[in-house]
This record gives structure tokens, C-alpha cells and sequence, in this order.
């Protein structure tokens, strides 16, 4: 079957969506095979450009920290253990899909990545979702490395080594109004901190270092009314609006429960959190905020330990975590890292 190429985002498919099997992500246009890790393009000129990647646990010197990507090169099957997947011999830069992905790196194009559910558990779909679409990369390095592993000759193994970076947000946005809301959060943030550095009451030195409000609350607080990420959207479905700290289920006049998708290590500079569903709680708004206050911290067990004076619904003693939703202990480990050492900090 010939499927027609579409460079950058595919038209009608948003960052964020899960496609059960990989046959349905190459249905979907995002990537020309249902096996191979890196897709091809034919270019203006007819040579072949790379213009998709699948993590999905391919090879062990692959690294995946969601922003930044360290990609393993491909090889032919011949070259490759049939039970472990592991190489037998050097990759080389002239297989058709080393060169392609090569060649977008000197002409600048951007990749799309797939995420398989084999990858790096932190940032990897659920098992029932197996892959999912996360966005525009671009190539930013290219090298020939050295695998972790020798050949069974005992000799080091040579393999064509990609470096790639996750493209901003507003990159990442496929519709104009997708991009004026983006556009209009990041002016209204500019507006906050002008605004907070003008007030006459305050001491600037006293707030040097604690610029970050994390987040800027009014801001998030509109970003999550005007739009929800796939993942988000999946989290609160899950969950059918119920709060995993207090229990609480919101309804309003329709039936229809509302709920707020919370990032534990929040989206965005200086702390990078990824927008995935390990990184994802269903909350009402009052424990969304009591969360990115850090008036709550969530200990390794799941505990809820509450820091400030609370009033109102009582929270639960443990979180609440549903079938089908991992969250993971890096993202609890940041957050409560963060809270505590800032609380260390002020009392210095």
C-alpha cells in the first residue's frame, strides 16, 4: 500500500494521540513502516530525507530525557541478534536509513517522534495505548559512537549516534488558534512578573531567586480552562472527574463532572516536566492548587503529607491511583525535592 508523505505534524493528528498498534500509526501517516524505527521521505530532489523516529525500546544505547533524545541508528536484521535484538556488528552510514535521517540533519527538517510503550517508562504510553505521538524534534548533533555492548567477537561495535531536541511549545501547536492562546499566556505571564516587580510595598532583593511562581497560577490557571492535552484528557476520563487526593467529584448543571489535569513536575522552563500521563494527576481545582503550592507533598508509599492548614474536603490518607494509570516516583521525587528544599531555603 503507497502512502502519500506529510512533512512536520500530520494534518488532523494532534500531539498527544495513542494508536494501538504501530499499523496504525503508519495509517495515520506519521511514519512509513510498520517496523522499521526510522521512516523516509523522498525530498524535492529524490533523495530520501528522514521524517520519523519510534522509541520503543530498540536499542540499549538509546537515551530518552523527553526534551533531548540520544537515538541509536538503524541496521539491517542480518547485523542484529534475532532473540535479543542486539547488534552483532558496526552500523554503517550509508544503509538507506542512517543516511536519510542524516541527511535531514543538514538540511534542518524536523522529525516526528513516536513513542512505543517498550521505552523509557517515564515518558512511555500505557500498555493498552502502545504508541503515541509526542511532537517535532530537530536533529542537533550527529556522531559515530561506541555501543555499551561488544560484538561476539569481543570487538567494539561502531554505531551512528543522533542528538535531538524537542522543538518549543508553540512549535508543537498545529492550529493558529492553538498558537494566539499560547501566545496570549506568555503575554500575560510577562504581564504578571512586570507587574510584580512595579509593586511599591515589595523588597526586591527579599524575592531575588524565587522569580518562578510555579507556576505563574493565573496563567495556568486559563491554560487549563482553554485547553486540554490528549493525555490530560485521558487521565480525567479515567478517573470520571474524581479527585485522586480528595475524593471529590464535581458536576455541573449537565451531569458533565469537571476536573483538572495536574502535572506533578510542571510543563515549561526551569523544571521541564513532560506531558505524559505518569506525570498526570485528575484533581479538583482546590487540591490542583494546593498541589502547585506545595501546600501537599506525595511520599514514596502514595501518602499525602499536608504542609500548610487546609480547610474544607478532607484529603485522603493515600493517593488514589486507578488501573491502567502509573504514575511515576520521579516526578512525586521532584516535586516533593523541590517543596522541601525551598521550605530549607526560607528558614536559612
Amino acid at each position: 500500500m503507497r502512502i502519500e508523505r506529510v512533512g512536520g505534524h500530520v494534518r488532523g493528528v494532534p500531539v498527544g494521540a495513542v494508536f494501538a498498534r504501530r499499523k496504525a500509526v503508519q495509517q495515520a501517516k506519521l511514519h512509513r513502516d510498520n517496523q522499521r524505527g526510522i521512516s523516509w521521505a523522498s525530498d524535492e530532489d529524490g533523495l530520501q530525507v528522514g521524517d520519523a523516529i519510534v522509541l520503543h525500546g530498540g536499542y540499549e544505547d538509546d537515551e530518552d530525557e523527553w526534551d533531548t533524545i540520544r537515538y541509536t541508528g538503524a541496521s539491517p536484521s542480518k547485523d542484529k541478534d534475532p532473540k535479543t535484538g542486539k547488534l552483532l556488528r558496526s552500523q554503517s552510514w550509508s544503509y538507506l536509513d542512517n543516511a536519510a535521517l542524516l541527511r535531514s540533519f543538514e538540511r534542518g527538517y524536523d522529525i516526528r517522534v513516536i513513542r512505543g510503550r517498550k521505552g523509557d517508562e517515564r515518558y512511555s504510553p500505557r500498555k493498552a495505548d502502545g504508541y503515541r505521538y509526542d511532537g517535532l524534534y530537530k536533529i542537533t548533533a550527529v556522531r559515530d559512537a561506541i555501543s555499551k555492548s561488544l560484538a561476539p567477537d569481543g570487538s567494539e561495535i561502531q554505531i551512528c549516534q543522533f542528538d535531538l531536541e524537542r522543538l518549543p511549545d508553540d512549535l508543537q501547536m498545529q492550529t493558529d488558534l492553538e498558537r494566539q492562546v499560547l501566545q496570549a499566556l506568555d503575554d500575560l505571564g510577562e504581564q504578571e512578573a512586570a507587574s510584580h516587580e512595579r509593586e511599591p510595598d515589595g523588597d526586591p532583593a527579599a524575592d531575588e531567586g524565587n522569580e518562578e511562581k510555579f507556576p505563574l497560577t493565573r496563567s495556568m490557571r486559563v491554560c487549563r480552562l482553554v485547553r486540554d492535552t490528549a493525555a490530560v484528557k485521558r487521565i480525567k476520563r479515567l478517573y470520571e472527574g474524581e479527585c485522586q487526593m480528595c475524593g471529590l467529584r464535581l458536576e455541573g448543571p449537565d451531569g458533565k463532572p469537571y476536573s483538572e489535569g495536574a502535572h506533578i513536575r510542571p510543563l515549561g522552563k526551569p523544571h521541564r516536566g513532560p506531558d505524559v500521563e505518569p506525570n498526570i494527576l485528575c484533581l479538583c481545582p482546590n487540591c490542583h492548587v494546593r498541589l502547585d503550592i506545595g501546600a501537599v507533598l506525595i511520599e514514596t508509599d502514595w501518602s499525602i503529607v499536608v504542609r500548610a492548614a487546609l480547610f474544607g474536603t478532607a484529603l485522603r490518607a493515600q493517593l488514589e491511583v486507578r488501573k491502567g494509570h502509573t504514575v511515576h516516583p520521579e516526578y512525586v521525587r521532584y516535586h516533593r525535592d523541590y517543596w522541601r528544599n525551598r521550605a530549607l531555603g526560607s528558614s536559612q
